[in-house]
């Protein structure tokens, strides 16, 4: 886990890189920002840290696996040997942003690299470099009270609630490329993800965060998309699916896929057509994962946001499954008109 609560925010360079494509200009400032207001620097170390709320970390790649060879992390490297030289590489770092905003839909807005000390990683104190890119500025309104009047203007600016996008680099594993934090809430599509594929280059760490999170979408992939093509399954028998697979997580520390296998699928030849669905897919997705890992909680709750366990019936019924399966019958009427049956023992 992240904890920021005794920090220290000890530098901010800030420059405008534009979209290089529209012709939109590079600005580098010519000194660090000052920060000796107290309530400044609080204001800005919430803006900057409070969106990280996830352990969920990479580190650093390159096109040809060699991390040591990602801009990024030359320029982190030598600011951690010396902090000193923040100022001299966040202007590196603007310029190399700007030379990969040419997208049109890449918006201009306003780079932070900054230097914190004191934030504790996994109960161990480090230092960390942040980068940061504030794209969507908003107009704000102030009141100003003149002696027995009040007076009203309105200013641009922005809202420290709203990260766009974001980094921390932390400064340990560098042996492995760093470990890193990410923000990013632009658009999702391919051409907008230039902040994490293009610019930083980072790939998952092999931690239990991401080995329960790529394994558990495996899994809805799977269910929701290929068990139908192979097998004669209804809606229901997938949402119970789902509801198995979420609960295995839940329910133990450490995963097996064997045990996983026999616990939520049962079916030998649904076992053997998810174990050749998951080597396909992690092969044309590039992922490994391990048959046997310890379960991260916090990555079980954010994946079981995303499956689904609502059975949609025209437009008139939503029904929520999330338990026993064989409390529910699905059956025609004679007249051709589809229903579900379901029992219970009291309304609550």
């Amino acid at each position: 886990m992240l904890d920021h609560s005794k920090c220290n925010l000890e530098k901010v360079s800030v420059h405008y890189v534009g979209n290089k494509n529209n012709e939109d200009e590079l600005r580098l400032s010519k000194t660090l920002l000052d920060t000796d207001d107290v309530k400044v620097k609080e204001l800005l170390s919430k803006f900057f840290l409070s969106p990280f709320t996830v352990p969920e970390f990479y580190s650093f790649t390159f096109s040809n696996q060699d991390f040591t060879m990602n801009p990024l992390y030359t320029f982190a490297s030598k600011i951690f040997s010396s902090a000193k030289t923040l100022h001299a590489n966040a202007k590196d770092i603007a310029k190399h942003l700007y030379e990969l905003s040419v997208h049109p839909q890449i918006k201009g807005g306003d780079l932070f690299v900054t230097y914190f000390t004191n934030i504790i990683i996994d109960e161990e104190h480090t230092d960390v470099i942040g980068i940061f890119k504030s794209e969507n500025r908003q107009e704000f309104l102030k009141l100003d009270n003149a002696q027995d009047d009040f007076l009203i203007h309105y200013e641009d600016g922005i809202n420290i609630d709203k990260l766009d996008k974001g980094c921390l680099i932390i400064n340990t594993n560098k042996d492995e490329g760093y470990k890193i934090c990410v923000i990013d809430k632009a658009n999702k599509a391919a051409e907008a993800q230039y902040w994490k594929d293009n610019f930083l280059q980072l790939k998952p760490c092999k931690d239990e965060y991401h080995q329960t999170k790529e394994f558990l979408n495996i899994t809805k992939n799977y269910v929701t998309k290929q068990l139908a093509e192979e097998f004669e399954v209804s809606k229901t028998d997938q949402i119970d699916l789902l509801n198995r697979s979420v609960e295995y997580f839940k329910t133990h520390d450490t995963f097996d896929k064997k045990d996983f296998e026999k616990e939520v699928f049962h079916n030998k030849e649904i076992i053997k057509s998810f174990q050749n669905f998951d080597e396909t897919y992690r092969e044309s997705h590039d992922i490994e994962l391990e048959d046997s890992f310890e379960i991260s909680t916090q990555a079980v709750k954010k994946q079981a946001r995303v499956f689904k366990s609502v059975l949609k019936l025209d437009k008139n019924f939503h029904i929520y499954i999330h338990g026993n399966r064989e409390l529910i019958e699905q059956g025609v009427e004679k007249d051709g008109r589809k229903y579900y049956k379901i029992y219970f023992e009291q309304e609550v």
